[in-house]
């Protein structure tokens, strides 16, 4: 009889077989489903809110590209033009005209309804100076039929777009409830119709009484020249840096402070470098004060570390064998750094780059200390130059500006301004992959 048969009463032990799970496999099986059903449901929740986001800032902010106007084909005769010149009241004169236009009008569709001036300026605002404006510029238009497309008041506005409703609206002085029955009056001629906002896009910030008039097209030149100041400044000085700081500086304690003080500025707020801003630049360095030189300048401090950072790693990945074998062929340190190891980490400088500037684009804090705020942009700056020290707002702060107010038209620009600067920011990302896709290389 063998050992094995002798052993314990003759029985050998028993082995588990590959085939069969045993408890402890099926506990790590079920904790790995888990661990997957737990990164599924994260994944999940996150694209729940990322469409009801986006679905948030599109029903909201496409109310602000259009536009309800009053469309009127309106004849001038010289006659009138005189007369109306010849008044003390010029713009009265002309308000005169244009009720007696839309009034012909709706007397053409069979519609008997009274108005008087009160009403087409609560529904429209001073449509008198817009039309005297018009003929005075074009005099060459008086006794030929124009069509004006002239913009209604916001309250009439979100009327058409279901922001206002009769059992919500209030008489004031801006809008009465009876003044509704003239607006679906016009409606129904054809009179009253909508259009892409224009003025909205190409446009600059109007008073806190007109929203309907307010428009973004001043704050995003603002933001372009300010965006022109942090690409000029902070891609050759973080590049610099970097390639310093990764292959020629020398290991110390002074280096290791510096490279500390990066990974540390990287993190502060950004209201702390517009403060900075404010101190340096305007008190002391006298810089005019809400220009794009300015904010350019403290964004590109705020940018720099992470421009710093992501080009420093972008230098490690390189492999040591590049820089082994462009010194093993004679070349210098420079040459082996800017011919060898430069172009092979550009794609991820030029990445963390436009990163860096996206993030810049969408600060606002900073902005609002050094006095870039939405009122102080009335217009596009005179020339190239000028754009840099005129005073001008930036995209960001003129959203936070219009989010501010009180009226809830500007809401509606507020949504149309983040679409906006939305869209900027995906053109930034974009570019940003085409860059490494043309750029990159392997090894």
């Amino acid at each position: 009889m063998s050992d094995l048969s002798l052993h314990d009463g003759g029985s050998a032990p028993r082995r588990s077989s590959i085939h069969s799970v045993n408890a402890r496999t099926k506990k790590r099986n079920a904790s790995e489903k888990r661990f997957k059903a737990y990164g599924i449901a994260a994944i999940c929740v996150g694209l729940f809110f990322l469409v009801v986001l986006a679905a948030s800032i599109l029903s909201n902010g496409t109310r602000a590209f259009t536009r309800t106007v009053v469309s009127v084909d309106f004849t001038l005769t010289q006659e009138q033009f005189d007369a109306a010149e010849g008044t003390l009241f010029k713009t009265k004169a002309y308000s005169d005209y244009f009720i007696a236009a839309v009034q012909q009008k709706l007397q053409e569709d069979g519609v008997q309804i009274a108005f008087d001036e009160a009403t087409i300026e609560r529904m429209m605002g001073k449509v008198g100076s817009a039309i005297r404006e018009h003929y005075t510029a074009n005099p060459g238009d008086l006794g030929q039929a124009v069509a004006f497309s002239l913009p209604t008041s916001s309250r009439v506005d979100g009327y058409f777009n279901g922001r206002v409703t009769r059992e919500t609206m209030e008489d004031s002085r801006f809008l009465m409830a009876a003044d509704l029955d003239l607006a679906d009056a016009l409606s129904e001629a054809g009179v009253i119709t909508s259009e892409f906002n224009w003025p909205f896009i190409t446009g600059a910030d109007s008073g806190v009484d007109n929203p309907g008039g307010a428009g973004i097209g001043a704050s995003v030149i603002g933001s372009f020249f300010m965006m022109l100041v942090v690409l000029f400044l902070s891609l050759p000085i973080g590049v610099a840096a970097s390639i310093y700081l990764e292959e020629f500086a020398p290991q110390n304690k002074w280096t290791d402070l510096i490279e500390v003080n990066i990974s540390n500025l990287a993190a502060v707020p950004s209201i702390v470098f517009g403060i900075l801003g404010l101190a340096v630049f305007i008190q002391f360095m006298h810089l005019p004060q809400s220009a794009p030189l300015v904010g350019g300048l403290v964004l590109t401090l705020m940018t720099l570390p992470t421009i710093i950072i992501s080009t420093r790693a972008s230098l490690k990945s390189v492999p040591p064998s590049i820089r082994d074998a462009a010194l093993g062929v004679g070349a210098s340190k420079m040459q082996a750094v800017f011919h060898h190891v430069l172009p092979l980490a550009m794609p991820g400088i030029l990445t963390g780059t436009i990163i860096g500037l996206a993030q810049a684009l969408g600060e606002t804090a900073p902005l609002l200390l050094i006095g870039m705020v939405g009122f102080v942009a009335r217009g596009y700056p005179d020339g190239f130059l000028q754009g840099f020290v005129e005073p001008n707002s930036a995209m960001p702060a003129q959203i936070y500006t219009w989010a501010a107010r009180s009226d809830a038209a500007f809401y509606d620009k507020a949504w149309g301004g983040i679409i906006i600067l939305l869209l900027f920011l995906l053109s930034m990302n974009i570019i940003a992959i085409i860059l490494r896709r043309r750029f990159e290389r392997r090894w």
